[in-house]
């Protein structure tokens, strides 16, 4: 196995030349400008000091770097996985507090390890447990719960709440405190955000910009708005007159040292790094995979957990908070040309240097500027319209969507994709417990082989031809049992049923014994069972079992090879759509 395969920052180094290291360079220097506020507004969001947002914009960066395969996903803080942070740690210990920093590493490392492991056990399809209607649910009430709290940085009043009902209960008891001065820079940089995001790009367009370098000075007015405030707050003495700033940053890089060895707090921390390394790897494999497509690049999910896993034990060991890949940050990152993943480490660099530099300013900068950045940002996660789109074409998703949505507004982060995530289990396992099946007939004068019930086919009153459109495992094998007992007690004249098993990718240990159940009972009534379109690796398993052995029919190759040998000599009758042989069949399988 070639060095490449664990460490991919080997293979990107191949043929590495001085215009790929000014790309990167370029790169990094767009996404530092861009990252800093962002860093500050999200470890204000998660609750920590805005040094730890700093903080975990370095060294988790370099390690994404090394061992990541995405050239362009810029790792960090984000806001899903700062709210998920701030509700684990509501009640460990106060916000801000030495206790609640150390908490912040221990889920950090422990989301770090537990994303590690699942890389080394190759088991990134666990995230496809999280549907994608879960997860735009989730997504959505995130942005709006992000949104909520924010508000009281931006009213410049105190306020809190774990959920929805709480916050605006809270808001609307300190609106009285409201701060007119903090309000007024809130909805200024609000607004400037908001006139940059929609209009500045066209405009600069308009004034000879192309269209990529329009974008990238668009999505870097959040730097302007931070410089602006600042240079305010620091001339005219604004946090005398009660305006909230950050306050003093510490100047410096971090210390390296283990979190917190508290058997303890790892055990309550577990829950919310399970759902924190969940939610951060399908965001981060689903931002990756879609610029990869773009460059017709290859993304390793499985290599993926290992970069994300020890992007995380960096930070846990720097003084940062839980980290992935931010959508906004990578998609400037690809726009400016990023070529490997090294412009992360570049990015790490230029963190590294303004955390040196720029920490004295920094504490004149308003809370509220960060507040309205937040909000900005997030507003791109809501997404209402999905909720109609899902409902329509799908109720079952519908469900799940909107329970996922409104439990986390009401509830709370983790009871609402635990909920979501247990009703997409539950209605799949319930869909798939009923499988779709239907009678087929021949369409005349071809090999081809349709529902009954939707087109003109040939049957035969002696042959019964049942598609399966389900693979076959413990939910869903009486239910076959079922409806073929059904399909031969309603045809009479019934000499042979062929189950058509095209569709069927998988049948278990209890859909084997229903097979072999079916098969008993057919011969008992003078039936014959066969088989036909059974896949290589399906046939592999059932090979030397019972049921082979004591399969009353055969297996066929293809459903016309069956419908030849066994129709023989009959006449066949022609059916028009949604007639059967026997039209009390139609009660025995569904169309």
């Amino acid at each position: 196995m070639t060095p490449s395969r664990w460490i991919p920052l080997i293979g990107w180094l191949h043929g590495y030349r001085r215009d790929t290291l000014a790309r990167d360079l370029l790169a990094a220097v767009i996404v530092t400008l861009m990252l800093v506020p962002q860093a500050l507004a999200y470890a204000l969001l998660a609750g920590l000091p805005p040094e730890v947002g700093l903080y975990a914009s370095m060294l988790p960066l370099v390690f994404y770097a090394v061992f990541g395969t995405s050239a362009t996903l810029a790792v960090g803080p984000v806001a899903v996985a700062s709210l998920m942070t701030a509700a684990a740690l509501s009640g460990i210990a106060a916000p801000g507090s030495a206790e609640y920093v150390g908490a912040a590493l221990v889920l950090a490392a422990l989301s770090g390890l537990l994303l590690v492991a699942m890389g080394l056990l190759r088991l990134g399809f666990l995230a496809n447990f999280l549907s994608h209607p879960v997860i735009s649910g989730f997504v959505t009430a995130s942005g709006i719960l992000i949104a909520a709290s924010q508000l009281r940085h931006l009213l410049g009043v105190k306020a809190a709440g774990d959920n929805l009902v709480e916050m605006v209960t809270s808001l609307v008891a300190s609106l009285g405190q409201v701060s007119l001065i903090t309000l007024a820079i809130g909805l200024g940089v609000w607004g400037f955000l908001l006139w940059c995001r929609r209009r500045l790009k066209g405009i600069l367009h308009r004034l000879g910009l192309s269209a990529t370098a329009a974008d990238l000075v668009a999505k870097a007015a959040p730097v302007s708005a931070v410089i602006v405030t600042t240079l305010l707050a620091w001339s005219l003495g604004l946090g005398a007159r009660g305006v909230a700033l950050v306050g003093e940053v510490p100047s410096g890089l971090p210390n390296l040292a283990l979190p917190s060895l508290d058997s303890g707090l790892w055990t309550s921390l577990a829950p919310a790094a399970v759902l924190i390394s969940l939610v951060g790897f399908v965001e981060s494999v689903s931002v990756a995979q879609t610029l990869a497509a773009k460059r017709r690049q290859r993304i390793d999910p499985n290599q993926e957990l290992i970069a994300l896993g020890l992007a995380n034990l960096g930070a846990g060991a720097s003084g940062g908070s839980p980290v992935s890949g931010g959508f906004s940050r990578s998609v400037v990152n690809f726009e400016a040309g990023a070529a490997t993943p090294l412009a992360g480490a570049f990015t790490a660099l230029g963190i590294a240097l303004a955390t040196l530099t720029l920490t004295t300013p920094l504490a004149f900068l308003p809370k509220a500027t960060l507040a309205a950045t937040i909000i900005v940002a997030v507003g791109t996660l809501i997404d209402l319209p999905a909720i109609k789109r899902t409902w329509a074409y799908s109720r079952a998703d519908g469900v799940a969507m909107l329970a996922t949505l409104v439990l986390t507004l009401l509830q709370g982060v983790e009871s609402g994709i635990l909920v979501g995530v247990a009703l997409s289990l539950g209605l799949h396992l319930y869909r798939t417990s009923r499988p779709h099946s239907a009678v087929v007939g021949r369409v005349p004068g071809s090999e081809h082989f349709r529902n009954v019930k939707r087109h003109e086919v040939e049957t035969d009153e002696h042959l019964a031809i049942l598609r399966v459109d389900e693979s076959l495992y413990f939910a869903n094998a009486r239910y076959l049992e079922d409806t073929v007992m059904a399909l031969a007690s309603r045809q009479p004249d019934l000499k042979h049923i062929v189950l058509a098993c095209q569709a069927v990718n998988v049948i278990d240990a209890s859909a084997l014994e229903s097979l072999e159940a079916i098969n008993g009972r057919l011969k008992d009534s003078g039936v014959c069972l066969h088989l036909a379109e059974v896949k290589g690796p399906v046939m592999d398993h059932l090979k030397g079992t019972h049921l082979i052995k004591a399969l009353t029919g055969r297996v066929f190759l293809s459903t016309f090879d069956a419908w030849h040998v066994l129709h023989g000599d009959a006449a066949g009758v022609l059916h028009a759509p949604g007639e059967t042989p026997d039209a009390s069949l139609k009660q025995g399988v569904g169309p």
